[in-house]
């Protein structure tokens, strides 16, 4: 039985890890960001800093367009 992450954007980078997929890479780039944002934004909040947060959630919020893009490109591409 194939592991299962509890995150599908996990489960994009790590497939794309291993070679086995040639999804977009707007979708690789998206979830890096995305994961990236997540833990700005929590690093703004548990620190106070409402700037570094703001930025998290921009970041973020930019990743999920960034992977949505991506997943538009393979299911065009029929992927």
């Amino acid at each position: 039985m194939p592991e299962r992450s509890l995150s599908p954007r996990v489960d994009v980078m790590h497939e794309a890890s291993k070679g086995k997929s040639n999804m977009d890479k707007d979708r690789i780039k998206g979830a890096a960001h995305e994961a990236k944002g997540a833990v700005k934004e929590k690093v703004g909040k548990a620190m106070g800093d409402a700037k570094t947060e703001s930025e998290g959630k921009t970041e973020k919020a930019a990743g999920k367009v960034q992977n949505a893009v991506g997943g538009l490109k393979d299911a065009v591409r029929g992927k």
